[in-house]
Formats: structure tokens, C-alpha cells, sequence
């Protein structure tokens, strides 16, 4: 069993952000998937040098912790997590205009009301992120991607925090591959604190009817609802969607969670799901993709907290 974070930790995060620091907090509301058990302590930043102050004091009292920002791609235990969960809502946005046009934003920005941002000023490159949930802090980690754009197109550099200080890593530093980076495979580790993303420029209307076109994509391929997002990644010269329709896994419901019928990559919560029923259907389809397919399908889900090894 994990250790519940201890009372005088909780007081040395209190001490310098006061009502700021939560105990014993519901994660649930905090996920896209709804779904998920309290955290020791929450702690809600508004700024990138809050995040770090933050940071910095985590470390030096080395207190488990966890970084939030919009909640999706992750599944949390119902145990929930044992420590402290640091909720970024570091929103700053800075646009640089000219030949070749940046933002300069926070990584606790929502990287889809970003988008419809740059659109305003007819500013294109992030039109593939609106339909895209969670941060920008959480695209530069994991490298998020639609409609055949990801941040390898739109990132100049990441400011990160990392033990040593504050320290920019270029495009080049990053390591993307596939939804992943040097920072989702543990080889730096650091904290996303802003970053400056490359973009063109063009007019409100191209860029609008874009993100619609866009949007009217994803309501007729994705499901409505609360869901973790794509549970697991494209296999190579596949679809993980696919592969779960053709195993004959679409509509499987373990509990209140199920596999939707409309795409099999997206795990439904049809209300008060418990996380081990997703994680259930998790261990379910990897296993029987894996007997009619001999393939292994990944995580593209974070999965957080406290689980029961099988």
C-alpha cells in the first residue's frame, strides 16, 4: 500500500500557497472521463512561476506528486493518488505577429480555446488541436496529434523546470515520436512550463472553416461523452479502432463503462464508473486483440495512482 502524504508535507505546501492546497480531494471532477478517487492534497496553480515555486518545494521534500491540467488521457485509480496532485491552470498567451507569426502561451492554456484564439486573428498551424483536449503543457509531453498535424509542426521550444533550474529544449531536444517525447519516456525529467509555437499567417475565414471542418469530422467519427480520449495507440500500419471492431469488442460494458459503438478506441462512462471496470475492459481487449491478432496494443491512457497488479 502507498503512503498517504504526511500532514506536515501538506503544511509546507499550505505555508507558501494557503487556500490554494486542498485535502483530500475527489479527482473525478478534474478528468475528462469523470472517473477517478481523492488525492491527498490538490494543489491549483495560476502561473507558470507559481508552477515552479510549486515544483521546487515538492522536490526539495521530495512529496509524491502528479501534474494535472485539462484531465484527459488519464485514468485515475479509485484509490485515487497518495500525494499531491498539482492542477495547472497556468493561462498567460502572448502573440508575436509578423512574417512568421508565434504564441508564446503557459502550458496550464487549453490548447483547443488556443486554437479558436489564433483563428480570431487569423493566425493558422494549430487548426488540428480544436478539437484536441487538455493543455498545452500536456501536448508538448506527450506530442498530441489530429488530423495528421502534432506539435512537431507547431513547437520552437519548451521552457521545462527540471531539477537544475529553468532550461529551454528546441524542437530538435524533444525527442517526438508518435504521442510520445524524451520527457513521456522518463530520459528528462521535467516540468513543462510554457512554450512558443511556430504559426502562419492567413485570414479569420480559411482558418474558421477549417477548425469546422475539423470539429464536424470528430462528431461523426468520436462519441459524445466522458471519456479518457483514444485509450490506446495506433499500432504500426494500423488503427487500434479497427482492430477492437474486428475482435467484435464494440459495445462490451463492464459495469457503467463500455466500449463505444461508434469508435472502438474510446471507453465510454455512462455515470459513477469505477476505474477498475475500465481498467477491466482495458486487460479484456489487449488480451483478445492479442489472441485473433498477435498484436499488442499500448496505452496511449496514463494510468495514475494505485493499481492492483495482475
Amino acid at each position: 500500500m502507498f503512503m498517504t502524504m504526511t500532514q506536515s508535507a501538506i503544511d509546507v505546501l499550505r505555508q507558501k500557497f494557503g487556500d490554494a492546497v486542498q485535502e483530500n480531494i475527489l479527482l473525478a471532477p478534474y478528468t475528462s472521463a469523470r472517473i477517478g478517487g481523492p488525492a491527498d492534497a490538490l494543489l491549483t496553480v495560476k502561473s507558470a512561476d507559481e508552477l515552479a515555486e510549486a515544483m521546487q518545494l515538492i522536490w526539495e521534500h521530495e512529496i509524491p506528486f502528479y501534474m494535472l491540467g485539462g484531465g484527459s488521457n488519464v485514468l485515475v485509480s479509485d484509490e485515487g493518488f497518495r500525494g499531491v496532485v498539482v492542477l495547472n491552470r497556468a493561462k498567460e498567451v502572448r502573440f508575436e505577429a509578423g512574417d512568421q507569426p508565434t504564441v508564446w502561451c503557459e502550458a496550464g492554456v487549453v490548447i483547443a480555446n488556443l486554437a479558436k484564439r489564433c483563428a480570431s486573428k487569423g493566425l493558422a498551424g494549430l487548426e488540428w488541436s480544436a478539437t484536441v483536449p487538455g493543455t498545452v503543457g500536456g501536448a508538448v509531453y506527450g506530442n498530441a496529434g489530429a488530423f495528421g498535424g502534432d506539435m512537431t509542426h507547431n513547437l520552437i521550444w519548451a521552457e521545462l523546470l527540471t531539477k537544475h533550474g529553468r532550461e529551454r529544449l528546441l524542437l530538435e531536444q524533444m525527442g517526438y515520436g508518435y504521442r510520445t517525447s524524451v520527457l513521456k519516456r522518463h530520459e528528462i525529467s521535467g516540468i513543462v512550463l510554457s512554450a512558443l509555437l511556430r504559426l502562419k499567417n492567413s485570414s479569420k475565414e480559411e482558418v474558421s472553416v477549417k477548425i469546422e471542418q475539423f470539429s464536424e469530422r470528430r462528431k461523426a467519427t468520436q462519441p459524445p461523452g466522458a471519456s479518457m480520449g483514444s485509450m490506446f495507440k495506433n499500432p504500426e500500419g494500423d488503427y487500434a479502432g479497427r482492430l477492437i471492431e474486428a475482435a467484435g469488442l464494440k459495445g462490451t460494458r463492464i459495469g457503467n463503462a463500455e466500449i463505444s459503438t461508434l469508435h472502438g478506441n474510446f471507453f465510454i462512462n455512462h455515470g459513477e464508473t469505477r476505474a477498475q471496470d475500465v481498467h477491466a475492459l482495458i486487460r479484456l481487449v489487449q488480451k483478445t486483440v492479442m489472441e485473433k491478432f498477435g498484436v499488442t496494443l499500448e496505452l496511449e491512457v496514463e494510468l495514475v495512482g494505485e493499481w492492483n497488479a495482475e
